[in-house]
C-alpha cells in the first residue's frame, strides 16, 4: 500500500474535471493552498473566486450560482463550513435543495497542532442531521475520485469531507464507490468493523492482525457514504456477525457510530462498540499523536474487537 495526499490529488482531480464541465465554478474561503483548490485557479482563473474569510457570504454566493444553472464547489476547512456557515448551508442551500457541493479539508483531528478551533469532530453529526444533505467521507485517493464523480452526478447538496493527513491506498481494482452503499474491503463472519474516511486503513490492518494472530474472521465495511447509509449492509452484518465495531475520526455521538446504532437498535441482533473521540475536545499535537491519544489506531481496534468477542461469546 502507498500513502498519498488526498488534498493534492483532489486538486489535480478538480482541475481535470474543470476542463470537462464548463458549468463548474470554484469558490474558496482564503485557504487555497490548504484545500488545494489553487490547482483549479491556475488553470481556470475566470471560474475561480476567492471569497476571503467570509464563509456565510460564500455559501450565499454559491446558492445564487446554483440558481443560475452553475455547479458551485465550495472549499474551506470542515470546521468552518459545518459550524460558522451552518445557517446558510441549512437554510439557503439544503432547504431549497440546491445543487451545491461542499468539499472540506482538515476533517477530524487532521489539522493537528492548529488545535481545537480547527479540528472538525462534530461535523458529521451536524451535516447528517440536515434534510436533503448527502454526506461522503472517502478514505483514499481512488475512493475520493469516485465519490467526487458521484457527487457531481447527484442533483442536490453534497458535503464531502477530506483529511489533511496522507492516506494509504485501500481500494482494490474491484472496489467501486456508490452513494448509499458500503464497500466491503474484507469478508468475515466473527465480527464486523465499519469504518469511514481514512480510518479504513486502520480497520483493515486490525482485521488482518486479528486473522493472522487470533484466527478470527473479520468483515471490514468502508462506509464512505454516511448519509445515505447502507442499511442493508449494516443489518446483514448484525445478522451474520452479531458484533459490530464502528471507527471514525469524530465524536462518538451523532456520527457513524450513532447512525449504525440507530439501525441496529431496531433489530436487537448485534452488539455495537463505537471507536472515536469520546465526547471531549482534543488537545494540540500532530495528527498521528492525537489519533493515538484518542485510541483510534489499529491497535485500539484490535483490543476492542477482542474484548467484544470475549464478552459476547
Amino acid at each position: 500500500m502507498a500513502k498519498r495526499s488526498l488534498r493534492i490529488e483532489y486538486g489535480k482531480y478538480l482541475a481535470e474535471i474543470g476542463s470537462k464541465n464548463k458549468d463548474i465554478i470554484v469558490l474558496e474561503g482564503d485557504l487555497k493552498a490548504s484545500t488545494q483548490s489553487v490547482q483549479f485557479q491556475q488553470v481556470f482563473p475566470d471560474r475561480y473566486y476567492d471569497m476571503g474569510v467570509a464563509e456565510q457570504n460564500m455559501v450565499g454566493v454559491a446558492a445564487g450560482l446554483s440558481l443560475s444553472g452553475k455547479i458551485p464547489i465550495v472549499h474551506s476547512f470542515a470546521c468552518f463550513i459545518s459550524m460558522r456557515a451552518l445557517e446558510q448551508v441549512r437554510t439557503t442551500v439544503a432547504y431549497p435543495r440546491l445543487n451545491v457541493k461542499f468539499v472540506v479539508s482538515h476533517g477530524g483531528v487532521s489539522s493537528g497542532s492548529a488545535g481545537t478551533t480547527h479540528h472538525a469532530t462534530e461535523d458529521i453529526a451536524i451535516m447528517r442531521s440536515i434534510a436533503n444533505m448527502t454526506v461522503l467521507i472517502p478514505g483514499d485517493v481512488t475512493e475520493m475520485r469516485q465519490a467526487m464523480e458521484a457527487a457531481l452526478a447527484h442533483d442536490g447538496p453534497v458535503y464531502i469531507r477530506l483529511s489533511a493527513a496522507e492516506a494509504e491506498d485501500v481500494y482494490g481494482p474491484d472496489n467501486k464507490f456508490t452513494i448509499g452503499k458500503a464497500t466491503e474491503l474484507r469478508k468475515g463472519g466473527d465480527a464486523t468493523i465499519i469504518t469511514t474516511g481514512t480510518l479504513a486503513y486502520e480497520g483493515l490492518c486490525a482485521a488482518e492482525h486479528l486473522g493472522r494472530e487470533e484466527g478470527l474472521s473479520i468483515r471490514v465495511l468502508q462506509m464512505a457514504s454516511v448519509k445515505p447509509l447502507d442499511e442493508d449492509a449494516v443489518l446483514a452484518a448484525a445478522e451474520q456477525t452479531r458484533r459490530i465495531v464502528t471507527v471514525e475520526e469524530h465524536n462518538i455521538l451523532g456520527g457513524l457510530g450513532g447512525a449504525v446504532s440507530e439501525i441496529t437498535a431496531e433489530t436487537g441482533k448485534a452488539t455495537v462498540r463505537r471507536i472515536g473521540i469520546r465526547d471531549c475536545f482534543c488537545g494540540v499535537g500532530t495528527a498521528s499523536y492525537l489519533m493515538r491519544e484518542n485510541k483510534m489506531t489499529a491497535k485500539d481496534i484490535v483490543e476492542t474487537v477482542k474484548d467484544l468477542i470475549e464478552k459476547t461469546a
